[in-house]
């Protein structure tokens, strides 16, 4: 290969990359570096047959690293143009599309056929978390159930889509899916999307923080309310300290008053004080009876 041709060739551990031209392919994807360097160096019909023979490798999905190479760039506007627009194809299209454009384009080899039903398959997993039978029928174009599960079988095993078959409700699960080349006209959807969870973010944020200084709220007005029943209860005590320590309020001290008049012991009476005088100029009337005889005789008898 030409010194013109490979302007750098440096190895990105991190990414698993090399740069050949400017361009950055990834060669875990590739068979092997000499694919990358005989892809590099070719042009015209060898160009196409390599681009052909690379559609077929197993365990590469992505393609648009090799539409930015500049030889096979230069396939657009050639009499190759078919073989760009099939590259093109596997990057950014699925069946459906091959299917609509069968005539402008090369025919598909059995592996070809097999790995664009499986790019799209990814595409479809990227919008809907249960695939239909039905809908994978019809994408796919295959004959029946049988060969529907053996591709989706097929796919598990290469690590292209992780689910499991609902053979039941017949629809098939998926889990998670390999990523597709991002193409032109997804990058503004793409940004839109971001632009949207990021609002979602912030909307979310705010809500947390108006929470936060709700609780925050409600926590000081309890605490207040906390110190001044406290302050209360607190007054309430000294005050009952206050009276019961106070020996002259109230009906305790009328109780001792009465204590004390139960101890002092009584004065003696003198008889002869006791006595009323009698008033002068009455006498008192006496009667007077006879001895031995049951009947009382008055004076004015």
């Amino acid at each position: 290969m030409s010194s013109d041709v490979l302007l750098c060739c440096q190895t990105c551990a991190d990414r698993g990359t090399e740069r050949f031209g400017g361009q950055a392919i990834n060669l875990s994807l590739l068979t092997n570096k000499m694919e990358v360097e005989q892809l590099l160096s070719l042009s015209g019909p060898a160009l196409a047959q390599a681009i052909s023979s690379l559609l077929e490798t197993p365990g590469l999905y992505v393609f648009s690293d090799i539409l930015e190479l500049p030889n096979v760039r230069e396939l657009e506007t050639g009499p190759h143009a078919p073989v760009f627009q099939l590259l093109n194809l596997f990057a950014y299209g699925t069946y459906c599309d091959y299917k609509e454009r069968a005539a402008s384009l090369p025919e598909l080899t059995p592996a070809q056929r097999n790995k664009l039903r499986h790019l799209s398959i990814i595409s479809l997993a990227s919008n809907l978390k249960c695939l239909p039978y039905s809908l994978l029928l019809q994408q796919l174009e295959l004959k029946n159930v049988r060969e529907l599960e053996d591709l989706l079988i097929e796919a598990v095993y290469c690590d292209i889509i992780q689910g499991k078959l609902d053979q039941r409700n017949q629809q098939v699960e998926v889990d998670c899916s390999v990523g597709r080349d991002l193409g032109p006209n997804e990058l503004p959807n793409i940004a839109n999307t971001l632009q949207e969870w990021c609002s979602g973010c912030e909307a979310v944020l705010c809500g947390i923080e108006e929470q936060v200084t709700r609780a925050n709220q409600y926590r000081e007005s309890q605490l207040k309310v906390k110190v001044q029943v406290e302050t209360e209860v607190s007054n309430l005590q000294k005050t009952l300290k206050a009276s019961s320590a106070s020996p002259s309020s109230g009906p305790a001290a009328a109780g001792a008053s009465s204590n004390q008049d139960a101890d002092q012991p009584a004065e003696p009476r003198d008889p002869a004080s006791s006595q009323e005088p009698r008033q002068p100029g009455k006498k008192s009337s006496k009667v007077k009876g006879l001895r031995g005889s049951g009947k009382i005789w008055s004076k004015s008898n």
